[in-house]
């Protein structure tokens, strides 16, 4: 065999053997009630859970972060997109404008003990910078001379 081939051979199982740890990593989506039943079978693998912020009866999200007493704990009530609600607790600091996101994805697992979901990362999908289809036009006549 060539050197070439060789190394094409090397290069080619370094790649496989990437591929085969990070489909190991890959979380999947699914519910509450999923990540429940993981938890209960003692799967600790990550998943994500998309969903909504569970707003109280003024439309204010339910949520506690005391920056003073933990700057690194905050919960929020959550319903996932099959309208299974849960506590769900970041260990880091609250996200900036998560209370105006129209959809939040948590990424982490079900902590049975303590009948919360844990999350180790929270991804927000903002709200959309038009209403309802229409743009907003600004008036520059003071602009053209």
């Amino acid at each position: 065999m060539k050197k070439t081939h060789i190394i094409a051979l090397v290069v080619i199982a370094v790649a496989v053997m990437m591929i085969i740890s990070t489909i190991g990593d890959a979380s999947t989506y699914a519910s509450f009630k999923d990540a429940t039943e993981m938890a209960n079978n003692g799967d600790k693998g990550s998943i994500h859970v998309v969903g909504e912020l569970i707003k109280d009866a003024s439309g204010n999200p339910k949520m506690n972060y005391e920056p003073s007493k933990n700057p690194n704990r905050f919960e929020f009530m959550m319903r996932d997109s099959l309208n299974n609600e849960s506590l769900v607790v970041y260990s880091q600091p609250k996200p900036q404008d998560i209370d105006k996101s129209e959809k939040v994805v948590v990424v982490g697992s079900m902590d049975l003990e303590n009948n919360c979901f844990n999350a180790d990362q929270i991804l927000l999908k903002c709200p959309s910078k038009y209403n309802n289809g229409e743009l907003k036009v600004e008036d520059n006549q003071a602009l053209v001379k």
